[in-house]
């Protein structure tokens, strides 16, 4: 299981989800408004984040290229698993009401799931 994201770990793959792909240079530029890294610095994250196999690079010229293993949304899931499976004992339904309860889902987007949840089911 891979570990959750650090805030400037997730700063670095919005920048490089966001672009496709992008060098070193390129997401320090994206990032230098709330974070001053030097170009090595963010070689480094990059490097790390690559490491744990959330991106892959290729060589352009003197420069690495790099590009995320997965799109955002993959991610997403997979932390949204850790977060059931942690804290709601496995539970997805036990999620989602606490979310509903809370009001960070609404009737109208629950309505939705259940068409979309119905629309699965009778593909199935």
């Amino acid at each position: 299981m891979r570990t959750p994201f650090t805030n400037l770990e997730q700063a670095i793959m919005a920048s490089v989800w966001q672009r496709g792909s992008a060098t070193a240079e390129q997401v320090r530029r994206d990032l230098s408004r709330k974070h001053k890294l030097k170009e090595s610095t963010v070689r480094t994250l990059l490097g790390r984040l690559e490491n744990k196999g959330h991106l892959h690079h290729k060589v352009e010229g003197r420069a690495y290229v790099y590009s995320s293993v997965e799109e955002p949304r993959s991610f997403a899931i997979r932390a949204v698993q850790q977060i059931i499976d942690r804290f709601c004992a496995g539970s997805a339904e036990q999620l989602i009401v606490g979310m509903v309860d809370n009001d960070v889902m609404d009737a109208r987007q629950l309505r939705r799931l259940v068409r979309e949840i119905e629309r699965k089911a009778k593909r199935r």
